[in-house]
């Protein structure tokens, strides 16, 4: 991946790199910079790192493991901007944990997830904004509803009132060549465009899409993604997975 004359020294080189592509991704695509959101990953990082990604401008950032964000979130109280979004699997005995911290919940996934969101969410008097995860491809250690059964999930949603369903996330297969990835993240954004016509969401919350690592995000860029998920080229190769 070109980065576009910027110094890839540390963190804060990297994240103008990937700052850079994502603008230019947008010209490309006739798209407003704004209209994404970079979120770095951090997952299995120090508060420390971490802390170096918010000094260079970074404000959202993605975490996979309960007990690990959950310290990060603690450590984080005097950065008011800051917005933590959850990006892995949920079981349902870790919802009790969910953290008014938690700005998103990328990856709702089944029914009886989010009936427990939902009563946390009662219990707490909150409301948990989440995000669809859609399953594209055939792998069978990835998570998330197939397309044709996504819509139907939705509409079971209803009643539930607690949740705010705001779009779609995709962790499509593994391409080499990023191009690979575009047809994956079309039908993601196809697949949001008919729910959002569909009448059985608001389509201006229901308008976002979770799509794009740090392999191929300007391609996703380039076909909607309104947020991306980049922690290699922003932190590095990653730490050992902290025990939950």
């Amino acid at each position: 991946m070109m980065n576009d004359g910027a110094s890839t020294d540390g963190i804060a080189g990297r994240i103008e790199v990937v700052r850079r592509q994502i603008i230019s991704a947008c010209r490309r695509a006739g798209r407003d910079p704004a209209d994404v959101t970079l979120i770095a990953v951090s997952k299995t990082f120090s508060w420390e790192v971490v802390s170096e990604a918010y000094a260079a401008g970074i404000r959202d950032f993605g975490e996979n493991y309960m007990q690990d964000a959950l310290g990060k979130i603690e450590q984080s109280t005097a950065c008011k901007d800051i917005r933590w979004h959850f990006i892995g699997h949920l079981q349902r005995n870790k919802v009790r944990y969910w953290n008014p911290g938690f700005t998103l919940f990328h990856c709702l996934d089944s029914l009886a997830l989010a009936k427990e969101l939902q009563k946390k969410a009662a219990r707490e008097d909150m409301t948990i904004s989440t995000l669809v995860q859609v399953k594209l491809g055939d792998e069978p250690t990835k998570s998330g509803l197939v397309p044709e059964a996504v819509e139907a999930f939705i509409r079971q949603l209803a009643d539930l009132s607690r949740l705010r369903l705001e779009g779609l996330m995709t962790i499509p297969p593994y391409m080499i060549d990023p191009e690979e990835s575009r047809c994956y993240y079309r039908q993601l954004r196809d697949l949001r465009e008919r729910i959002a016509a569909g009448g059985s969401v608001d389509p201006r919350v229901f308008r976002h899409l979770s799509m794009g690592m740090s392999h191929d995000y300007p391609v996703a860029v380039e076909e909607g993604a309104t947020y991306v998920r980049v922690g290699t080229a922003i932190f590095g190769s990653r730490q050992p997975q902290p025990q939950q």
